[in-house]
């Protein structure tokens, strides 16, 4: 079975990271619909199947165990282990349940059962107090059931629920809450296939959750990079952190969210030693991607005055703490910030365009409120207006 995953996985091509070959993975969405598959061709056949093959939509067919399996009057029950490869994903290892069951009706069914959260807000692909599973994994499932009906001539109903018993419990490490899924995880996957260290998932979750506030009519909100800015946010500004969407390092990518879902303005509130990268153009903050930090806070010292000498010290900083303290001393960090936050200024204004009037606040831990745009004022109030 290894080895026919390990040649179901190459034909979607050799994914590389950091110079290191790594290993795909499968969804949620590829186990439910496995489960599924199997459960009713067991419930039809009333035979017993350990391995089903499943053709996810990115055209590669995989082969996944099938465990767990419980037999019961008129239904059954079995479960697929999830893989997610190389990737970090904190689903990797739960098992993904399917119960089928015959029922009297003559369509089929599908709903969540225990760890499967349940939509509570507009903006996601079901409706209010549908199960979150997603449009392409619901697909799925009931593609591969309507499959065994179909091969073994059954014109009766089936109900097909899918459970994740660990959801709940691992619920609360993903953006579900978030974005008003309750009670469990999603069961996700647009391609079946978990990609290694997938960046496109990460910045679909910052569009979801963007369009989850949009939707529930929310044309105003702030954006924090992460932990830091949103701590900031809430405990020292007192500002209201449900109106706040997390954008790791892409700030590119959510500005652009924030354009094509037609927001009226956002305000980004973070630490000095990601925004300040802003100040050169650089809107994926991420350190592989660029460091630019003491060229950045060197250059703007250049121009307030600094010798030679300052500038190469500041050049010779590892961290912005150490570079601001040094700032500070030669006092220079007034003006520093001041050029510093003209230029995150323009190069935000440039990316975000004419429809959407935008903003930042940068701080620090040891001094607060380091500077903030022309429009931070404007923004704030607006923001504030905006009803949860």
């Amino acid at each position: 079975m290894e080895k026919q995953l390990e040649k179901s996985r190459a034909q979607g091509g050799t994914v590389w990271k950091n110079q290191k070959q790594l290993r795909s993975g499968y969804t949620t969405g590829s186990c439910a619909a496995a489960a599924a598959k199997a459960a009713a061709y067991m419930l039809l056949s009333d035979q017993v199947v350990t391995q089903v093959s499943l053709l996810t939509p990115k055209g590669i067919t995989l082969y996944l165990d099938i465990e767990q399996i419980e037999k019961g009057p008129e239904r059954i029950c079995c479960a697929v282990q999830k893989d997610s490869g190389d990737d970090p994903d904190i689903t990797d290892g739960i098992y993904v349940f399917a119960e089928v069951r015959k029922t009297e009706c003559s369509s089929l069914v599908l709903d969540g059962g225990e760890g499967v959260g349940r939509v509570t807000k507009k903006g996601l692909q079901q409706e209010i107090g549908e199960a979150a599973i997603n449009r392409v994994p619901r697909k799925m499932i009931l593609e591969a059931v309507e499959e065994q009906r179909e091969q073994f001539g059954y014109s009766g109903g089936l109900e097909i629920l899918i459970s994740i018993p660990e959801g709940r419990k691992l619920a609360s490490r993903t953006f579900n809450p978030r974005l008003g899924i309750e009670g469990g995880i999603s069961v996700l996957g647009t391609s079946g296939i978990v990609e290694p260290m997938s960046e496109k998932a990460l910045t679909d979750t910052i569009y979801l959750e963007m369009k989850v506030l949009k939707e529930n009519g929310h044309d105003w909100c702030y954006v924090v990079p992460g932990n830091y800015g949103s701590d900031f946010l809430t405990e020292t500004l007192k500002y209201d952190g449900s109106l706040a969407v997390k954008c790791s390092n892409y700030i590119g990518e959510t500005i652009d969210d924030a354009v094509s879902l037609g927001m009226k303005g956002i305000l980004l509130i973070g630490h000095v030693g990601k925004l300040i990268k802003l100040a050169a153009g650089v809107m994926n903050t991420h350190s592989r991607q660029a460091d630019c930090r003491m060229e950045v806070l060197a250059s703007h010292a250049a121009m307030a005055g600094a010798s030679a000498a300052d500038v190469k010290k500041i050049m010779g900083c590892i961290t912005t703490t150490e570079a601001l303290d040094f700032l500070k001393e030669r006092k220079l960090l007034s003006p520093v910030m001041e050029t510093v936050i003209q230029r995150i200024e323009y190069h935000l204004k440039q990316r975000a365009g004419d429809s959407l009037k935008i903003g930042a606040v940068v701080f620090s831990k040891e001094d607060g409120i380091l500077g903030k745009t022309k429009e931070t004022p404007e923004l704030l109030e607006q923001i504030r207006r905006e009803k949860v």
